[in-house]
């Protein structure tokens, strides 16, 4: 009887017929077994998920971070380790490398930080500060679960993290439409967050001399959202595109730049204006 994979991916989706393929072809030489989570597809993705191997399971989604944490407390897991993933994003050939060799190693780290490439309308943002990113991503079962916020939401793991060199992928949408919808959705999770300024011991340490998750977590609690209302979009703006040479991304930079660091953050800043100066009659 062969030993179980070390690995389990689990990816969620909901109406991810388009992306699910180039996900799952990705993750071509991984030595993992796969599960699919999926919050009630009207489209072909569950056949999608089965015909590519995968487990399947159907589960209500809530919220991202009870969706994770279900996945994780509920599917039947023989490994050791965990990696999560959206239908959206791509390993690349050479982190499936290093996920594999690393893996063999057994190694005394509790879980690792992936390091993301950003592609948006087609083009790989690697100005205004937004490559690399991290996200902590690969972790043993036991050790990791998903911080309760209703947006940004990380992984949180007790013990040693590592970081792997290699890439992976997140391809954004190519529809500005659809990409706005999401958005909005977001902006309203995201200003919930910051009004009901939720907390407690599942969350992720701000720290300016942490990891890089830890770090960017600071920087966004103690300096963006201390800056003035409506006026932080902008600089923030500024910032990235600018300071940090976002222009060199080119039109789709442009695009990208604008609208996720000022816009998308401006709407925030609406929603909380709003919720703020609402009557008791509303």
């Amino acid at each position: 009887m062969t030993s179980p994979a070390p690995l389990a991916v689990v990816i969620l989706t909901y109406n991810e017929e388009a992306n699910l393929p180039a996900c799952l072809a990705s993750l071509a030489g991984l030595d993992c077994e796969l599960f699919v989570v999926d919050s009630g597809s009207t489209d072909r993705t569950l056949d999608l998920a089965q015909a590519g191997g995968a487990n399947t399971r159907q589960h209500p989604f809530v919220t991202y971070a009870a969706q994770r944490n279900w996945a994780q407390a509920n599917l039947p897991i023989r490994g050791d380790w965990v990696l999560h993933l959206d239908a959206d994003e791509r390993l690349t050939p050479d982190l499936v490398a290093e996920i594999n060799q690393v893996l063999r190693q057994s190694p005394a780290v509790a879980g690792y930080l992936l390091r993301k490439r950003t592609v948006f309308m087609g083009r790989w943002i690697k100005h205004g500060g937004h490559y690399p990113a991290y996200h902590l991503r690969l972790f043993r079962k036991d050790r990791g679960m998903c911080e309760d916020r209703l947006y940004d939401q990380h992984f949180l793991v007790q013990g040693q993290v590592g970081q792997l060199e290699h890439d992976y992928i997140d391809v954004l949408t190519s529809d500005i439409g659809t990409w706005s919808v999401r958005h909005v959705r977001w902006a309203d999770l995201e200003a919930r967050e910051i009004m009901v300024n939720r907390g407690g011991f599942r969350q992720v340490r701000a720290a300016l001399r942490g990891n890089p998750i830890e770090r960017r977590r600071w920087l966004r609690q103690e300096l963006f959202y201390r800056c003035p209302l409506f006026l932080r979009p902008f600089a923030y703006w500024f910032y990235r595109y600018v300071l940090r040479l976002g222009f060199l991304d080119g039109p789709e930079g442009l695009v990208f730049h604008f609208l996720q660091a000022c816009w998308y953050r401006f709407l925030v800043d609406a929603k909380i204006y709003e919720a703020l100066h609402r009557g008791p009659e509303q």
